[in-house]
């Protein structure tokens, strides 16, 4: 068992510039597409419409420092680029260095957490700046190049719902599109209920929710729309 400061260790468990580099360049060579985008769209043309959400917020004295607005809206571009949850993109900017290169992240720098990033969606959605910030990234995505070559394969998965416990007739009446009277009557009771929710089958598999459809690039694989 090697001493925390022997020298095998200070020059095998610490990671310095060239530790990082090393594996970046191997990796880049076999998939360069996030270097690529960082250096085709000029990310800074979005902040003024981003600090709108900075501007919108109410923090007291002592308050815990924002992060950067380009930074959280880099980290919405990978989440919606690989169609990742909030829990799941946190979890991959901290494991992935190639995430990390691409935010301006380095070893020791404080990361978002899953619900800092779904309180940025948010307010950008409250403020109605998530439609006109993705398409403006889209548009600059296709006049720099990024046209799609092999087109578009259309993905879905599965946004599963608790199951609805609902007699036969008021199942058949949602079906058609309708509240039953039963549920209508009681509002409490229908606040719990998703009239919307859907049975589908894929394979073996039954799943009651909603089929989420997301379009990916087949040149690249990656998430579209």
């Amino acid at each position: 068992m090697f001493h925390l400061f022997s020298p095998f260790f200070m020059s095998h468990g610490q990671f310095g510039f060239f530790d990082r580099e090393h594996p970046l360049e191997k990796i880049y060579q076999l998939n360069n597409f996030l270097p690529k985008l960082n250096t085709l769209i000029p990310w800074e043309i979005f902040r003024p419409t981003l600090n709108e959400v900075r501007e919108k917020e109410h923090r007291g004295p002592g308050g815990r420092p924002s992060f950067d607005v380009v930074l959280m809206f880099k980290i919405l571009i990978l989440k919606s680029l690989y169609n990742l949850a909030d829990e799941k993109i946190e979890a991959e900017i901290r494991d992935r260095i190639t995430f990390q290169d691409f935010l301006g992240l380095r070893r020791g720098d404080t990361i978002p957490d899953a619900k800092t990033i779904w309180l940025f969606a948010e307010q950008l959605k409250n403020l109605g700046l998530e439609t006109l910030l993705f398409g403006r990234f889209n548009e600059l995505l296709e006049s720099s190049g990024f046209a799609v070559k092999s087109g578009y394969l259309v993905d879905g998965s599965f946004v599963e719902v608790p199951k609805q416990r609902n007699i036969q007739e008021e199942n058949e009446q949602i079906k058609n599109g309708k509240i039953p009277e039963t549920l209508s009557k009681n509002p409490h009771v229908l606040a719990q209920k998703d009239c919307d929710a859907r049975w589908a089958k894929k394979g073996d598999e039954t799943h009651f929710g909603y089929k989420n459809h997301a379009v990916v690039d087949e040149e690249d694989k990656f998430v579209r729309g």
